[in-house]
């Protein structure tokens, strides 16, 4: 699985959440001397001194720390929590150790209240220490030019340390920029050959650019590395399952059980390969096996996030429906209203799937309402409410209102511009194109969907309908096949657009 923190397990599900915390990043360095401890030999000094510090007044505490933080870079989440919570309790004012705990929360209340306590204590850490916190708290106030300003500040003052890099590579994979990235995360092989996470989401982002052979060879260096951890197998069985290779990624997928049954991960990528192979009863099989086994409710999100796809995948809607309102009550129980409210978000995007155009609506405002409602920052709730936007005219293009499509859309386009947002850009155009698309302006919406998410296979479908309406059957063809054969772990848009892409190819 991508190597990205606990909280995109809650990010990847949650809708209007993912762009609300956009690119977060890690938060892992070095070892260096703690402030109660003994300062290292001449060498080792000289040698850490080019690396973030980790700054904590317990030796014990680091050791949790250092524990935790390999098991996070391994993606054994829930296994690192335990670490993180005994080096909190050693140090309560161990700024990092509540970054990276935020970073591996379960749930989004819990993501937001470590985050929250990391930028309070922030001032107790080095330099190198607040930029993280203050990145990552950019990022969840989803201010990507202060975030890039912040992690450039980062290398340009750690350029040496791999991490650093890590992070930096990790805004641009966010902003879609692999070129970038996987300039980054070379740069941090090269510093570390040993970091065996820069390899993984190397092959990601060669993954992302199309470039399956040198995916293939970062993912097999991975498990060089590592090779009795279950993450190396998972993520090489995501590409198999990307190239359409459903058994093979099945028997990685496999592999990384049998090294830790608990890794639920596999679990969701061998249901996301049988629903391809036309196998949804067995698919929901997997996903059950994730509640049965799962030690927290983002695992449970987990299983019902999956069973939603494959519900909405097999047209299911009210069992698709069902799943949702199990997610909210997960929230409602604990009172976690940034997760309540992707889970309304996620509600009103299969209700406007099934041409419910009111109910969809209601779900969104109240969506809205449930994150003014909530302790979220100002910065997270104008941008909900800015995203709210982009709902409506959703909403309105599907009813065939395109004056309030068009007023909604140039609302939402400003404040993305103005936000300097590039992903929110990208759904300003999606929605430009699905206007221009309704009005038969095949040219005008076939130019705005290219400047759209291209790693939504929703927008390549509509790319396909484009180029058939303007008789470009060759275009048409190449964009159907793309969004039929996306082959991605579960997500929605793909439910949507999977078995009308099929149909459109076959016709």
């Amino acid at each position: 699985m991508r190597h990205v923190h606990q909280s995109n397990s809650f990010l990847r599900y949650l809708g209007p959440l993912a762009l609300l915390i956009g690119a977060l990043v890690f938060s892992a360095c070095q070892q260096e001397p703690t402030r109660a401890t003994t300062a290292a030999p001449p060498d080792t000094a000289a040698k850490n001194a080019a690396k973030i510090p980790v700054t904590t007044s317990s030796e014990e505490a680091r050791k949790e720390y250092l524990a935790g933080r390999d098991l996070q870079e391994k993606l054994r989440i829930t296994d690192s929590i335990a670490h993180y919570d005994k080096a909190l309790s050693l140090d309560p004012n161990f700024a990092l150790a509540e970054l990276n705990r935020a970073n591996v929360s379960p749930t989004a209340k819990e993501f937001f209240d470590h985050l929250n306590k990391a930028v309070a204590l922030s001032a107790k850490a080095s330099e190198g220490e607040r930029l993280l916190i203050q990145a990552t708290e950019a990022g969840a106030n989803a201010n990507p030019t202060k975030q890039k300003e912040i992690l450039e500040k980062l290398v340009a003052a750690y350029p040496n340390d791999e991490r650093a890099h890590f992070n930096l590579g990790g805004y641009y994979f966010g902003q879609q920029d692999f070129t970038q990235a996987i300039t980054h995360y070379k740069k941090a092989t090269e510093l570390a050959p040993d970091y065996s996470t820069a390899y993984n989401i190397l092959g990601y982002a060669h993954r992302q650019n199309g470039a399956y052979s040198e995916a293939e060879s970062a993912f097999k260096k991975y498990i060089e590395l590592i090779p009795n951890d279950p993450n190396p197998y998972d993520s090489y069985a995501e590409l198999l399952l990307k190239m359409g290779r459903f058994d093979e990624a099945i028997a990685q997928y496999n592999k990384a059980l049998s090294i830790e049954p608990t890794f639920l991960n596999s679990y969701f990528g061998i249901a996301a390969a049988l629903t391809y192979e036309g196998k949804a009863s067995e698919a929901q099989a997997q996903l059950q096996k994730i509640t049965e086994k799962a030690r927290s409710d983002g695992e449970r999100r987990t299983a019902l996030f999956g069973q939603m796809v494959v519900a909405a995948d097999a047209g299911k809607f009210d069992q698709a429906l069902e799943a949702v309102d199990k997610q909210y009550a997960l929230g409602e129980k604990s009172n976690d209203k940034p997760a309540m409210a992707g889970d309304l978000q996620l509600k009103g995007n299969i209700l406007l799937e099934m041409g419910r155009y009111d109910d969809a609506t209601k779900a969104y405002d109240e969506a809205l309402k449930t994150t003014a409602d909530s302790n979220l920052s100002q910065q997270n709730k104008d941008n909900t409410a800015l995203f709210h936007h982009y709902n409506l005219a959703r909403v309105a293009i599907a009813k065939k209102d395109l004056a309030t499509a068009k007023t909604e859309t140039e609302t939402f386009r400003k404040g993305a511009e103005a936000a300097k947002n590039a992903n929110q850009l990208k759904l300003a155009h999606e929605l430009l194109g699905r206007i221009a698309l309704s009005e038969k302006n095949y040219d005008t919406a076939i130019a705005e969907l290219g400047q759209a998410n291209q790693q939504n296979p929703d927008v390549l479908y509509l790319q396909g309908e484009a180029y058939a309406g303007k008789g470009d059957a060759a275009k048409a063809k190449e964009n159907f096949t793309k969004a039929a054969k996306f082959n991605s772990l579960p997500q929605l848009n793909y439910a949507f657009v999977r078995s009308k892409a099929e149909k459109a190819l076959a016709s």
